[in-house]
C-alpha cells in the first residue's frame, strides 16, 4: 500500500495535476531559462518570490522537487561536478507544457490575508495605546525594509529582459509596501482617538472587559 508522500497527486478533468501553488511555484523558478539547485531555488525564492507571495523553506523546495521529478516535470543530475557537487534541476518538455497550462488556465484565488499586527490591534482593548502604537512602528519598520527591497529588485531586473514580468511584479511590490506604510501611518494617528473611545465604554467589575450596549447586535450585520 502506497505513503502518503507515494499516492499520486489527484488530475483535473483534463489530466493537470492538482499540485499546490507551492509546487507550480517551484516549477516556476525553473522557467527561466537556468538550471538551478535547491539552494538555488530557495535563493531565488527569497529574492523574488517572498516579496508577494512567500517564501518557501529548505524542506518544502526539496519535497516539491521530489513531486516534480515523480512527475517528470523537473530532471536533475549532478551539476558541473564542483567542490560542493549540488544536484541541478531543469525542467523538462512535459513540465514546460503542465506550467504553461497552470499559468494560462488555472483559477485566480482570492488572496489570503493575515495580517498579525492587525490581529494585535483588533484585541487592542486588551493592551493600551502606548503599546499597540509602539507594535505599529515595528510595522512600519518592516515594511520600510520590504518596499526598498522591492525597489532594489526591480532595479535589478531591468538588466535582463526575460525578467520583464517579474520587474512589474516587483514595482508592485514596491507600491504595496509603500501603501502598508501609509495605512499604517494613518493608524498611529487613530489609536489614541480609539483608546479614548473604548475608555468611555461601561465595565464588567473584575474582569475589565466591556459591556455591550447591544448584545449580539452584530449577528443582524454578519
Amino acid at each position: 500500500m502506497p505513503t502518503t508522500d507515494d499516492a499520486p497527486d489527484p488530475s483535473d478533468a483534463d489530466g493537470l495535476p492538482t499540485m499546490p501553488a507551492t509546487a507550480w511555484a517551484v516549477l516556476g523558478t525553473l522557467s527561466f531559462g537556468e538550471g538551478l539547485s535547491g539552494y538555488d531555488i530557495k535563493t531565488w525564492a527569497d529574492w523574488s518570490l517572498n516579496y508577494f507571495y512567500w517564501s518557501p523553506s529548505f524542506s518544502q523546495v526539496y519535497s516539491e522537487l521530489k513531486r516534480l521529478e515523480k512527475h517528470g516535470f523537473v530532471e536533475s543530475d549532478n551539476g558541473d561536478g564542483g567542490a560542493r557537487n549540488r544536484r541541478v534541476y531543469t525542467i523538462t518538455p512535459a513540465g514546460l507544457a503542465a506550467l504553461r497550462r497552470w499559468a494560462r488556465e488555472s483559477e485566480v484565488d482570492r488572496p489570503v490575508l493575515k495580517h498579525p499586527t492587525m490581529l494585535h490591534l483588533w484585541m487592542g482593548h486588551l493592551s493600551d495605546p502606548n503599546r499597540l502604537k509602539e507594535m505599529v512602528r515595528g510595522h512600519i519598520t518592516q515594511m520600510t525594509a520590504l518596499r526598498d527591497g522591492a525597489a532594489e529588485r526591480a532595479e535589478n531586473s531591468c538588466r535582463e529582459p526575460s525578467w520583464a514580468y517579474s520587474q512589474i511584479v516587483m514595482e508592485w511590490s514596491r507600491r504595496h509596501y509603500d501603501n502598508e506604510i501609509t495605512l499604517a501611518e494613518e493608524l498611529l494617528e487613530q489609536i489614541d482617538a480609539a483608546g479614548a473611545r473604548f475608555d468611555s465604554a461601561a465595565k464588567q467589575e473584575g474582569t475589565g472587559l466591556p459591556i455591550p450596549l447591544e448584545p449580539g447586535h452584530w449577528k443582524s450585520r454578519a
